[in-house]
């Protein structure tokens, strides 16, 4: 038996954004448009910002940087990303990144495979405008994060 899922369209004005510890996150496609296939976040990166260590034990985690440089930190690796590269890394590799610019935010898609990461983001987010950088990271942010660690599959290391 396979189960019919329609086709989605987002809009470049569409998703569901949210502002979350400094960055701008806009859900474009949920895990329930894909049946849990996967799940696609724009994320609106702050100049010089990115999250602490971390792993993901459930999905595994696809960078798409389309605007600005990204140093990702994969396991035992580095890469330098420019707007157009990708970085993939499996589940359970731990990982971080930041935006090397000092003056510019960068955009990056997350693409979640399976989908299911981004009901984080608009669970303990706050509403946002897509594509403009958010208010500066606080620690209400951070400690609602760590709050949904468990429940999303994810530890900081």
């Amino acid at each position: 038996m396979s189960l019919h899922i329609p086709p989605v369209h987002v809009p470049p004005d569409g998703g569901e954004p949210v502002y979350l510890v400094g960055d701008t996150y806009t859900t474009l496609l949920k895990a329930t448009h894909t049946n849990g296939e996967l799940s696609l976040v724009e994320a609106i990166m702050p100049a010089d910002a990115g999250p602490p260590p971390h792993t993901h034990h459930g999905e595994s985690e696809t960078f798409i940087v389309m605007d600005g440089q990204l140093v990702i930190t994969a396991g035992d690796e580095k890469y330098e990303v420019e707007a157009g590269g990708v970085v993939y890394v499996p589940k359970g590799v731990r990982h971080s990144f930041r935006n090397l610019s000092r003056t510019k935010p960068a955009r990056i898609y997350f693409l979640y495979t399976p989908g299911g990461m981004d009901a984080m983001f608009t669970e303990i987010g706050t509403p946002g405008v897509r594509g403009q950088v958010g208010p500066s990271l606080n620690e209400v942010d951070v400690k609602a994060m760590a709050a949904v660690a468990d429940k999303y599959g994810f530890t900081f290391d």
